[in-house]
């Protein structure tokens, strides 16, 4: 926003981030929950060692992806009321986009660990190659290509105002 003060912008980036990080952990969370329970299934003795080999390898990622999801939250009761909200937003970025990585891996992983075990393994890795780059798509392709996109801008700021919103409230 264009009035706030460098620490209100801290705090609403922090606050931001937060909010998208609760998104990405209940995902997260019940991938982890599901494949925590798997072993214990009925069926999970009948699988090749291939399959469990991917399981081993999406059950880790998704271990991964829940803890850095969750880290800014403890590094935030690390330095409450410290003054270094510039550093946890800065770490708390890292750390989602980390987490982001292992929840890619870890989904994959899942995709080819049950398309294998009901499909030939040609159709696993063909479905799990399109969901690989399905999410490399959305998750970094196409905001790495909207990064530079700033004839939309005009746009953006004529809807707002059209809408009755600030340019500033649909920061992204």
């Amino acid at each position: 926003m264009k009035d706030e003060t460098e620490k209100q912008r801290w705090d609403r980036n922090f606050a931001d981030l937060l909010q998208e990080l609760r998104v990405a952990q209940t995902g997260i969370q019940i991938l982890f929950a599901f494949l925590l329970t798997l072993p214990f299934s009925s069926g999970f003795p009948k699988v090749t060692q291939f399959q469990k080999d991917t399981y081993v390898v999406a059950l880790l990622a998704a271990a991964g992806a829940t803890a850095m999801i969750i880290a800014p939250v403890a590094f935030h009761r690390a330095l409450f009321r410290q003054g270094r909200k510039p550093e946890l937003v800065r770490y708390a970025h890292r750390m989602a986009s980390g987490g982001l990585a292992f929840l890619l891996v870890s989904m994959v992983a899942s995709v080819l660990l049950i398309t294998d075990f009901i499909l030939a393994r040609p159709i696993a890795f063909i479905f799990s190659a399109l969901t690989a780059i399905f999410f490399v798509t959305f998750w970094a392709g196409i905001p790495w290509l909207r990064r530079n996109w700033i004839e939309d801008d005009s746009e953006d700021a004529d809807y707002a105002q059209a809408s009755g919103e600030s340019p500033a409230d649909r920061d992204a």
